[in-house]
C-alpha cells in the first residue's frame, strides 16, 4: 500500500504566495458519505459561518434528527437535499493556515458519471469514499477508472464508516489492498488510504482515538501536506493568444501587444519563439504583467507579450519557444466523455475549442466504447450518449497544436460544441487513455471532403 510520499521540491519564484491553493474533488458511491465528509471538513475546520451552521441544525431537527446532518453543508439543491443524493458538482472554497483549497463535490450515481469529470477535470487530488461495510464496488471501480483517465496525480481512498465496523483494521486492510492494486494497475501515481468516520469525525480533522493502529495522517493533514503538482511552470510554455492589443495611441503608435493567459512553462524575454500553426518564428521582445513590464513570467499568470518581428498573430493561436513547440495536426484521436443528452455520432459536424481556438471539425470515427466496470473496450459503438467514455478521431477544418493530454491537462484537452446552439457536447483528451500506454491510436483516417462549407 502506498503511503504518504515524501514531499515534492516545490519550485520557487518572485511573488509566490506563501500559501498554496489545493484542488481536489471527492468521489463515491451513494451513501458512502461524501456530503457527511465534507460537511465534516468543513466544520471541524472552522470554515462555517455561524449562520449557515445554525441553518443546518434547524433543518436536521426539522427532520427530527438530533445532531446536524453535516452533509447538507454541502447538498444545496432542494432535489439533492429531498432525495439525500449528491446531483450536481457542488464548489466549496475554504482555508487552513497552511493551505488554501478548493473543493468539487462531486456525484456519485452512475447517470452522473459527467458531473464526476466536470469536478475532477482540474482536480490535483480525488478522494474516493469507500463504505467499509460493502468495501470497492463497481462504482468505485468506476471513479478510480475517471481518476486516471484525467490523470489526476493524487488518489486518497477513505475507507468511511469505519465506526459500523468495530474500526477493525483487517477490514480497512483488505479494501486498502485491492483498492491500491487496482487503481495502480490504472497509471494512478498515488493512492494514500485512510480509515475514517465522517459522521463521528475519525481521521477527518482530528485524529482517531479508536484506530490505535493507524499512524498515517488525517484527510486534512494529508490535504494540508500533499505536494501540490499542479505548478506548471517546469512544463512546456504555452501561451495561448487571447486577445491583441493595439492601442495606436500618441504615446503607444506603434504597440502591439498579444495577450493571454500563460496555460503552462515560463516565458522569458529574448527567447526564440514559434506562432501555431502558421510556424512563424520571432523573439520575445517584451512581458507587460498588469501593465509592469517584466523579464520572466509563468503559469498560471495572465500577460501581454511584445514580439521582435510585425508578423501575422490572432486570436486562438498559440506562442511557444522555438525548440519545444508541439506537432500541428487535423487529426485528432482522443478519449472523450460525453456529456450532453443527444448522442455524438459518427460523420456529426461539431466545432472543437481547444484553448482560445475554435475550429469546425467532423466527427470520423468512434472506434470504441469504454466500459468502466471492467474497462473493456466496445468497438464501434457507432454514437456515444450521455455519460459514455469511448475513443473518438475528429478531422479539423484548420490544423491545431494540441499536447497529449498525458503531458498537459491545459493543451491537451477540448470541447466539442454543437455549431447550432453551442451546446457542449463532449470533453475530450488528446492521446493514449491511460498512463500505462496500452491504448494504440488508430492510423489517421484518409482525409474525406464534406459539402456545406465543412471541406476539409
Amino acid at each position: 500500500m502506498t503511503t504518504l510520499t515524501e514531499h515534492a521540491h516545490e519550485h520557487e519564484y518572485p511573488h509566490t504566495p506563501t500559501t498554496t491553493l489545493l484542488r481536489f474533488a471527492t468521489a463515491g458511491s451513494v451513501d458512502d458519505g461524501k456530503s457527511t465528509l465534507v460537511g465534516r471538513l468543513l466544520h471541524d475546520s472552522k470554515s462555517v459561518l455561524t449562520d449557515q451552521l445554525e441553518a443546518v441544525e434547524r433543518a436536521s431537527l426539522s427532520r427530527g434528527q438530533e445532531a446536524p446532518d453535516l452533509a447538507l453543508l454541502t447538498d444545496g439543491l432542494r432535489a439533492e437535499r429531498e432525495q439525500g443524493i449528491t446531483i450536481d458538482v457542488a464548489y466549496r472554497y475554504f482555508a487552513t493556515p497552511k493551505r488554501r483549497f478548493i473543493l468539487a463535490d462531486t456525484p456519485g450515481h452512475v447517470q452522473y458519471t459527467r458531473n464526476m469529470v466536470t469536478g475532477a477535470s482540474t482536480a490535483e487530488l480525488a478522494v474516493v469514499l469507500v463504505d467499509a461495510r460493502n468495501g470497492v464496488v463497481e462504482q468505485t471501480r468506476r471513479h478510480a477508472a475517471v481518476a486516471a483517465l484525467l490523470r489526476v496525480p493524487h488518489v486518497v481512498l477513505a475507507v468511511n464508516k469505519m465506526d459500523l465496523v468495530d474500526y477493525a483494521e483487517p477490514v480497512f486492510a483488505a479494501i486498502a489492498e485491492e483498492f491500491t492494486a487496482y487503481a495502480a494497475s490504472l497509471g494512478v501515481p498515488e493512492i494514500t488510504a485512510i480509515p475514517i468516520s465522517a459522521l463521528a469525525g475519525d481521521n477527518v480533522v482530528e485524529p482517531s482515538a479508536h484506530m490505535d493502529w493507524y499512524g498515517g495522517p488525517t484527510v486534512l493533514e494529508h490535504l494540508e501536506t500533499v505536494p501540490v503538482s499542479h505548478d506548471l511552470t517546469g512544463c512546456h510554455a504555452r501561451l495561448p493568444v487571447q486577445y491583441v492589443i493595439r492601442p495606436q495611441s500618441a504615446e503607444h503608435p506603434d504597440y502591439r501587444g498579444y495577450a493571454g493567459q500563460i496555460a503552462a512553462g515560463t516565458l522569458r524575454v529574448g527567447e526564440a519563439v514559434t506562432v501555431l500553426p502558421s510556424g512563424r518564428t520571432s523573439r520575445i521582445a517584451a512581458i507587460d504583467l498588469l501593465g509592469t513590464p517584466v523579464d520572466l513570467a509563468w503559469t498560471p499568470q495572465s500577460v501581454t507579450v511584445l514580439l521582435d518581428d510585425d508578423i501575422d498573430v490572432s486570436r486562438g493561436d498559440l506562442i511557444v519557444p522555438s525548440g519545444d513547440a508541439p506537432a500541428t495536426t487535423q487529426d485528432i484521436e482522443a478519449t472523450v466523455c460525453h456529456v450532453a443528452d443527444r448522442p455524438l455520432s459518427v460523420g456529426q459536424r461539431v466545432l472543437l475549442k481547444h484553448t482560445t481556438r475554435t475550429v469546425k471539425a467532423i466527427v470520423k470515427d468512434i472506434p470504441s466504447r469504454l466500459t468502466l466496470d471492467d474497462l473493456s473496450q466496445h468497438p464501434a459503438p457507432g454514437q456515444l450518449v450521455a455519460n459514455d467514455i469511448g475513443r473518438v478521431v475528429v478531422r479539423t477544418a484548420e490544423p491545431l497544436a494540441l499536447d497529449a493530454y498525458a503531458d498537459s491537462r491545459r493543451t491537451g484537452s477540448f470541447l466539442l460544441i454543437d455549431p447550432a446552439d453551442g451546446t457542449t457536447l463532449t470533453a475530450g483528451m488528446a492521446g493514449a487513455a491511460f498512463t500505462d500506454g496500452t491504448a494504440t491510436p488508430d492510423e489517421a483516417p484518409a482525409r474525406a471532403a464534406d459539402d456545406e462549407g465543412w471541406d476539409f
